[in-house]
């Protein structure tokens, strides 16, 4: 055997790929209109995709990333032929399933059930195979007590987990998914990804778009950054998704959001500020680095005994982790004008991300709650020099 014969072949091939859309300042109300204008420029050329060119080999999870309005959804509409090319060409060896969009391929009017059927046609799935997969499917997405109900009256995550049951579940060569593990609850993400592996041992090939980094390191082997149409790099998971995340943070600041906020108002939560570790204002801290979240709490009248609550959550609103001055055996004996509250962190445990704050005030019974603010702060956390990976850093040393 030749060593060449040896390599996986590839399956999804991208060859100078451009895709334009026309943008239209000026749209014309009636037939006259049309005619007076038509010498008038009315529109403009925009490229969403512009030589893009990239082979996914079999068996292969490929990753891409970029911001929103990058191409990356364009792209994938390409794979699937959604989209046809301006420039270029797009070719995908074997049959493909793909879930795209909330609810794509779905009737309104009709029910889970005749859904599942009408969503399986439009991939080709003949009828019988999916009546003899129709048990798994409904199971998977775990929507038995509602597959015969219209999926006008779904939520969201309904729409989602029915669309991936079907999209996993008709056995394709090639599974394309775009921005879609992050929705439903704990269970089905997790059920999700044990889908994903499952696949990859199977020797399946899966193209994936998302916005959380940490499936990119996770389940790809390969992964695209994708800026404003164009191809900027594509290698090693790790080191796309470190170049991409130092451009996305730059010049990121900490956000102040008060949209969940609610309270007495007896103490109030004036100000929250990022301090490094002279003591100075910063804006995204490192991990691994020391960090002290400063708040300044006022009252007008004495209040006696409150206490303080910090609580960190990642962007899927999982709660990482909650401190409080009382079970830190850290005493405010009383809030009378303004009063200064830091906590100090020795070194920052929270890995590479985007990360949301919450605090409130209570009194010393924990039942009144004078002013809760409900992740309120939204903020960066910059690579650390260790490179650990994950929600948060054990830290610690190795010795061997």
């Amino acid at each position: 055997m030749s060593a060449t014969s040896s390599q996986p072949r590839p399956v999804v091939r991208v060859s100078h790929l451009s895709k334009r859309f026309r943008l239209f300042h000026e749209r014309h109300q009636s037939l006259k209109q049309s005619l007076l204008n038509r010498r008038r420029s009315t529109h403009e050329d925009f490229w969403a995709l512009r030589d893009i060119s990239f082979d996914v080999h079999e068996g292969e999870t490929f990753g891409i990333v970029g911001h929103n309005g990058s191409g990356k959804s364009t792209m994938l509409k390409c794979l699937t032929k959604i989209l046809q090319p301006d420039e270029g060409s797009v070719s995908v060896d074997g049959t493909i399933s793909a879930l795209l969009e909330l609810g794509a391929g779905f009737h309104p009017e009709l029910s889970g059930r005749e859904n599942v059927y009408l969503n399986a046609a439009i991939l080709g799935v003949p009828r019988k195979y999916v009546h003899e997969r129709f048990d798994e499917i409904v199971a998977f997405s775990g929507l038995e007590q509602f597959i015969d109900t219209p999926v006008k009256n779904y939520s969201s995550g309904m729409f989602v987990r029915l669309g991936f049951a079907v999209a996993v579940n008709v056995d394709p060569d090639v599974l394309i998914i775009d921005e879609v593990l992050a929705v439903g609850d704990a269970d089905f993400q997790a059920k999700c990804g044990d889908k994903i592996a499952e696949f990859r041992d199977r020797g399946k090939t899966i193209v994936l778009v998302t916005h959380d980094m940490g499936d990119v390191v996770r389940l790809c082997k390969r992964a695209a950054w994708i800026d404003h149409g164009t191809l900027r790099m594509i290698g090693a998971p790790s080191e796309i998704t470190d170049a991409y995340l130092d451009t996305a943070h730059a010049g990121r600041s900490v956000e102040i959001n008060d949209s969940m906020r609610w309270g007495s108002g007896e103490i109030r939560i004036s100000s929250v500020e990022l301090l490094d570790g002279a003591e100075q204002p910063i804006t995204i801290p490192r991990s691994g680095d020391p960090l002290a979240i400063r708040f300044v709490l006022s009252a007008e009248r004495p209040v006696l005994d409150p206490e303080l609550t910090v609580s960190v959550f990642d962007q899927s609103g999982t709660l990482i982790s909650e401190i409080g001055t009382r079970s830190r055996n850290a005493r405010i004996d009383q809030v009378h004008g303004e009063r200064r509250v830091t906590l100090e962190l020795d070194h920052l445990a929270l890995t590479e991300g985007t990360y949301e704050l919450s605090a409130e005030v209570r009194d010393e019974s924990g039942q009144r709650e004078f002013d809760v603010r409900n992740r309120f702060v939204k903020f960066d956390v910059l690579k650390g020099t260790d490179g650990d990976r994950g929600l948060v850093t054990l830290g610690g040393n190795w010795n061997v």
